[in-house]
Parts: C-alpha cells; sequence; structure tokens
C-alpha cells in the first residue's frame, strides 16, 4: 500500500464537478444535492474531509443503483496474477472504470489475459482499500471487488456520523489520527479549503487485545527525552519472570529501580528486591534514550486511558500495511516533524531547537504554545480531493459493532516496543 495523503491535490478541486456519464456507468465524479451540500457546509464542522464524505455518499448511492455496473464473479477462488487468462476481464475492466480505478479511454484487452492496464488499475483498487497492492487478485482483493455497491452506503453513513459526533472545533490548528488508515493528519485549521499541514503513518493499538480508543482530548506538552514507566501489569507478567532467570536483565536493558518519592535505587536484583516489586513497594522505569520504547519525545494528552502519542526506535514496522502493533498508544513515523509544528510560534522553539531537546541527553518537559485538540477517529471511509473514496479494513470490528451497540472498553497504552 502506497503513501496515503488524503489531500494531496489543490483545495480548489473540491468544488462540485459535473456528472459524466460514461458507457455502461456512472462514473466516479458526480454532484451531491444541493441540500447535501447545504447540510455539510452549515454544520458544526466545516472540515474539508467531512465536505468530501458527503459527496461520495451522493456518488455512491448512484453507483449502488446503477445495473449496468457489471459485478465480478469469478468462477473459482484460483489467485489471479497478472499474465494469467482471466475469464471475466471485460466484467472486470468495466466494474473497475465505475470505481474510477482506471480511465474510460485504456485500451482494452481482446485476448481474455490479466494484463496492463487491468493490472495498474486493480493495484489502484488495492492502494484504495488497505490491500497490498501487488496486482495480484487474491481472496482479500477478490472479496473487496466483490463487496455490494449497496452496502458501501451505510459504511459512508456511519463514517459521517461518527465525524458528527465530534465536538465543534475552533479555528486554530488540531491533529487527527485515523485508526483505519493508520494515519495522522495535523492541521492549520477548519477553513473550508482547509489541507493538512502534513500526514504521516502511525502504529496503534492491536485489535482484539489493545485497541487505540477513540479519544477527544487537548495536546498539552511534550517530553523529551522520556522514561518508561513499566506499567505493574507488564511488571508482573513479563519483567519479573525475567529477572527470577537473569538477575543483569534491568542493568542490560537500561532499566532501574524507583522506589517511593522517585527514589532511584540502582538495577542490581536481589530476592528482596523481587519480593518488592511484587508487593508493589517498588517499580522499574526505562531510562531515556535512542533505545527506549518511547523514542525520543513523548506527546501528552492527557485521558484516563494513558494513551499518547511518541516517537518509537523501530522505524521498520512502518513499511507494514496493517500497522496494529501497539499496546493502545499512537507511535509515530516522524516525531520531529509533529514537535516542530507542534511548537511553532514559540519564540524559544524551531527546528534547531527541537532537534537539540531531540539529542538530550536530559529529560524535559514543555508546554505547548497553545493546547491542541487531538480527535483519535475510527472512520473506515476517507475520501480524497482528487476523487477518490477509501474503504479501509475495519481492523477493530467496530462497523459491525455498530449495528449492536457495543460499548468501547478502555486501552491501556502500557509498552510500546
Amino acid at each position: 500500500m502506497r503513501s496515503l495523503s488524503l489531500y494531496a491535490v489543490t483545495a480548489l478541486m473540491v468544488a462540485p464537478p459535473s456528472v459524466a456519464r460514461r458507457p455502461a456507468a456512472i462514473v466516479c465524479r458526480t454532484t451531491c444535492s444541493a441540500a447535501l451540500v447545504s447540510f455539510a457546509d452549515s454544520t458544526f464542522t466545516r472540515r474539508l474531509d467531512y465536505r468530501l464524505l458527503v459527496r461520495a455518499l451522493a456518488r455512491y448511492r448512484l453507483l449502488a443503483a446503477d445495473s449496468a455496473i457489471p459485478a465480478f464473479a469469478t468462477p473459482s477462488s484460483r489467485v489471479v496474477r497478472p499474465g494469467d487468462s482471466l475469464a471475466m476481464v471485460s466484467q472486470l475492466r468495466a466494474r473497475l472504470i465505475a470505481l474510477g480505478d482506471l480511465a474510460v479511454t485504456a485500451a482494452s484487452n481482446s485476448d481474455g489475459r490479466y494484463a496492463e492496464p487491468v493490472v495498474g488499475a486493480v493495484r489502484r483498487f488495492q492502494e484504495r482499500h488497505g490491500l497490498d497492492d501487488d496486482g495480484i487478485i487474491g481472496p482479500l482483493t477478490r472479496t473487496a471487488l466483490q463487496f455490494p455497491l449497496a452496502l458501501r452506503v451505510p459504511q459512508i453513513e456511519r463514517s459521517l456520523e461518527r465525524i458528527r459526533q465530534e465536538p465543534p472545533m475552533d479555528n486554530g490548528p488540531f491533529i487527527t489520527v485515523n485508526v483505519p488508515a493508520y494515519r495522522l493528519f495535523a492541521f492549520d485549521g477548519t477553513d473550508m479549503d482547509s489541507v493538512p499541514a502534513f500526514d504521516m503513518k502511525v502504529i496503534v493499538g492491536r485489535a482484539v487485545r489493545t485497541p487505540t480508543p477513540t479519544l477527544v482530548e487537548q495536546l498539552r506538552y511534550l517530553e523529551f527525552w522520556p522514561y518508561w514507566n513499566v506499567p505493574r501489569s507488564i511488571l508482573v507478567k513479563e519483567i519479573i519472570p525475567k529477572l527470577r532467570r537473569d538477575s543483569a536483565y534491568l542493568h542490560r536493558e537500561n532499566m532501574e529501580l524507583v522506589g517511593q518519592g522517585d527514589a532511584v535505587l540502582g538495577d542490581a536484583v536481589t530476592p528482596a528486591v523481587i519480593g518488592a516489586l511484587r508487593a508493589g513497594r517498588l517499580r522499574v522505569r526505562q531510562r531515556p534514550g535512542a533505545a527506549n520504547p518511547l523514542g525520543l519525545v513523548k506527546f501528552v494528552i492527557p485521558n484516563e486511558s494513558n494513551v499518547y502519542l511518541h516517537d518509537t526506535p523501530n522505524k521498520a514496522l512502518f513499511s507494514m500495511v496493517r500497522r496494529d502493533f501497539s499496546h493502545g498508544c499512537i507511535r509515530l513515523e516522524d516525531a520531529r516533524d509533529l514537535a516542530i509544528w507542534v511548537m511553532k510560534g514559540h519564540p524559544a522553539w524551531n527546528e534547531d531547537s527541537v532537534a537539540a531537546a531531540m539529542a538530550g541527553p536530559g529529560t524535559r518537559r514543555v508546554a505547548v504554545p497553545r493546547t491542541i485538540p487531538v480527535l483519535v477517529e475510527y472512520n473506515t471511509v476517507l475520501a480524497t480531493a482528487d476523487g477518490r473514496v477509501w474503504f479501509l479494513p475495519d481492523v477493530y470490528g467496530r462497523d459491525s459493532d455498530a449495528l449492536n451497540k457495543r460499548p468501547e472498553g478502555p486501552a491501556v497504552c502500557p509498552f510500546e516496543r
């Protein structure tokens, strides 16, 4: 899956495009009804992402009603690779044209083989659906291609409703994290044509075990060179068993014992120390540094779930398509860029001072110039200014759970490896 930048196209493209009728299909760009536009532009939110979703909803209602769009009903479940024969290639081509992944002027294949330009269109389709964009039609891609367009309508409606449930924003900067997109967006304001100042990949909480909760909180301060205070659950389940087997574990992992009043007691481990840890009289923390699981900077948004945003030393995981690996907190692909943006406007902070603070060696807590709203959202549908609509995997199963009104349990963000 390539980098998803929702608003890479100029905001001028948001003007309602004309309705285009192409052979055998209603194509991507359609106008939404005047009532929908009026509603979107007059409510609590003037956010571009919301307005684009309103237009996507109108478009998919038309697509769902268009009987000329062919289904992609493959006769078997075999994996189809570029160059393979595919009896349904003409139907696939027509469907991809209707969905906007293939230009209507693209050359057609007459030999019944799955080849370019259809392969390229499937790659674009895969990218929009949060799949590996390898052009191979396997089980996940086949399921997405066969998904009824009529069911996309309530999916878009759910995403719109989730945004409507968020509190209104002022005209200042704000941050959104969309969990199914595994992405953060930083906005300078909420103007009609406001596009993100930048966006980046993120890693979120693991499905089932430690999902990241939806939140609306305020970013209040940054902590450079943070300590990682080991949560008691991890201490009891993971650290203490390791200490019993290896008394040098704390020293090797750059960890230390902490007593009452934050007294630092070194890293020597004895049976008495293990007993005190089990009883809760001592705790463990990891010293700051490049190997610390919180990385070089932590973004604090006080909340009951103890979820925060932070740097990470493990950058390799950002190359994965699915990125739910954390214990609930949000790991950032480029924490430095976010820190520079957050501190913008503070006379003592610029790129050089942020770089110096991230280089350590001392821990520093710095209040942001103004509190910044942080919205952790769960929207499986996103619309972009270039006319594309992204249907992302329901990694936590909340789209289906929404029908049953299952409440979210709080996630705790203890351990960020």
